[in-house]
């Protein structure tokens, strides 16, 4: 199967700009759908890129971009929702994977490529985020036989403009003296964002990953206090860490669900019951102490859009 066209459905994020900026310096044309085109201006610095603006959540629109395609990547997600009773999380993990699903086969596009979670599971994850991700994964590879479906599911992801160790560093410069932390004890492996994108793009034409579920972690791994307390080192904050205990970061979770964006919410508390990593054969080569040190701190657009020329001139 010849791959020279490919469709991003979240191609303006975090993790979609690393895949783009890839796909572009490997010669493929790039089309990236999203709901706001003001999002994708930092990738127009890249050749081959086409960017459109669409409700990606009407099928037909989808079979509209889809024609003339030869493979799909779809990388929405989210990691808190507005919604009740889940319904946000199910719209966009599962009612949009059988969306895409269902306009790959509408259109003739046989492969896909699906951004899933380190331990969703349909069944047995704790948290509404886990199982809706689990679900959607489940639908795809159901149809394996028709589509050829990859799916990767990442530890915490790490990166410039991630969402996860920038998070801290705010909360971090907000707090002074003593910041709480709860659930301390979780273990995570995180993983560098280009060798997830890495990972993407190899995957495209490599028969052997189809109707595989690919778990992505970094090589090493570290409490959520050891990666917290290391942010802080970097910016040379000196702040006490308190991790709390579990009756205490479940109240936490109560309190925060209420607070604007929800920086911490029950959800969120539940995933963290359990660790986020991976057998020691899946591990990514990137260390986190040989990139982190290099962004931290620093304007997180400005990173984002030098890479990316840098990307082009190479």
């Amino acid at each position: 199967m010849q791959i020279k066209t490919i469709c991003i459905l979240g191609g303006s994020g975090f993790v979609g700009t690393y895949i783009a900026s890839r796909l572009c310096s490997n010669g493929y044309k790039v089309t990236i759908l999203t709901r706001n085109k003001e999002r994708c201006k930092h990738l127009l610095v890249l050749p081959g890129i086409q960017i459109i603006e669409t409700d990606i959540n009407l099928q037909t629109g989808l079979e509209k971009y889809f024609n003339n395609i030869d493979a799909v990547i779809n990388l929405v997600g989210i990691l808190n929702e507005r919604k009740p009773k889940s319904e946000g999380f199910r719209a966009i993990h599962l009612e949009l994977p059988r969306k895409i699903l269902n306009a790959c086969q509408q259109t003739r596009v046989r492969r896909l490529l699906h951004m899933s979670a380190l331990n969703a599971d349909a069944g047995t994850s704790p948290s509404d985020y886990l199982r809706s991700k689990g679900e959607g994964e489940n639908h795809l590879h159901a149809f394996a036989g028709k589509i050829h479906v990859t799916s990767f599911r990442p530890s915490v992801i790490f990166g410039p403009e991630d969402h996860f160790l920038n998070r801290f560093a705010k909360l971090l410069k907000l707090t002074p003296l003593a910041f709480p932390l709860a659930c301390p004890n979780t273990r995570f492996a995180p993983v560098y964002v280009g060798d997830v994108a890495k990972c993407f793009v190899d995957a495209l034409t490599d028969k052997s990953t189809y109707g595989q579920k690919y778990d992505l972690c970094g090589p090493e791994e570290y409490t959520l206090k050891q990666l917290v307390e290391y942010t802080g080192q970097l910016l040379q904050l000196k702040r006490h860490i308190i991790g709390l205990p579990d009756f205490l970061s479940h109240l936490q979770a109560i309190v925060f669900e209420w607070f604007p964006n929800k920086p911490f919410s029950l959800d969120n508390y539940n995933s963290l019951k359990v660790d986020s990593v991976c057998p020691s054969n899946h591990s990514q080569p990137t260390a986190l102490e040989t990139i982190v040190p290099s962004y931290l701190g620093n304007n997180c657009s400005t990173a984002k859009v030098d890479y990316l020329r840098k990307q082009h001139h190479e």
